[in-house]
């Protein structure tokens, strides 16, 4: 998708197709909600996470995990997942709904990167607990003392026992890798640690291979207490089609 500099631009139906070298037309039935910028009119995030449906399918670019991605940045940046799911109601049969429907149940307010969405539908799809996402850590004196936000964030009770508290940090290199900031982070997990936190970097490099992802469920789920048996770890890769989608190949590869 960053590869298309194409301007994508929509129209009612009863409009002709717009044919200007460098535009994409489209055209539809269902109005769209609008916001201003720089005094142009643009397609608002919700109705244009649903207008990506149209890139859903065989041979197409978009995947479920891509939606989620772009479902959570268009949640974060509108304070709610409920426009989505409005958005995504207002229309009658949108190309790509039941993708768009399967993204939508995996939608989190709060991820402030791709990569931070990508490692939570890891770790919840291989079994472990889904995490808060962008959450304040206080410190656990009763202060109320911030001690900052943990990018995913597990706290289990255990009666009788210890709490357990762990932390993922998305470490991206453009923003994280200069030696300040790594300084920083330093003296900001150490913080988070003398707390009584377990704090685990994640670098891009942890999320891109199967074997460096289990690698990192690994850790992430000794921290938790939980055992590795207990996980389905042929979950641990990424997604790109719907379960609908890999449904319909199994039933066209036994009904030749």
């Amino acid at each position: 998708m960053t590869e298309d500099v194409r301007l994508h631009a929509v129209r009612p139906i009863a409009c002709a197709q717009t044919r200007i070298e460098g535009v994409v037309g489209h055209r539809f039935h269902h109005p769209r909600g609008l916001v201003d910028i720089h005094n142009l009119p643009v397609v608002g995030p919700a109705d244009t996470w649903v207008d990506l449906g149209e890139l859903v399918g065989r041979g197409k670019r978009i995947g479920i995990d891509d939606l989620v991605i772009l479902g959570d940045a268009c949640a974060t940046r509108l304070g709610a997942v409920a426009p989505l799911h409005e958005a995504l109601g207002r229309r009658i049969r949108p190309r790509g709904k039941r993708t768009l429907a399967e993204a939508l149940g995996l939608v989190r307010l709060g991820s402030a990167s791709p990569m931070e969405t990508v490692a939570r539908l890891m770790f919840m799809r291989v079994g472990l607990p889904e995490p808060l996402l962008n959450e304040p850590v206080r410190a656990a004196d009763g202060s109320g003392r911030l001690l900052g936000f943990g990018d995913l964030v597990w706290r289990i009770d255990r009666p009788g026992q210890r709490p357990i508290r762990v932390i993922g940090e998305y470490q991206g290199e453009e923003f994280h890798a200069s030696p300040e900031q790594r300084a920083h982070d330093a003296w900001r997990r150490r913080g988070f640690e003398r707390d009584g936190w377990i704090v685990h970097e994640i670098w891009r490099a942890d999320v891109t291979g199967d074997a460096s992802r289990r690698a990192l469920v690994a850790k992430v789920a000794s921290s938790l207490r939980i055992p590795l048996e207990a996980l389905d770890l042929a979950e641990v890769g990424t997604k790109f089609f719907a379960r609908h989608a890999i449904d319909l190949a199994i039933q066209r590869s036994m009904n030749p």
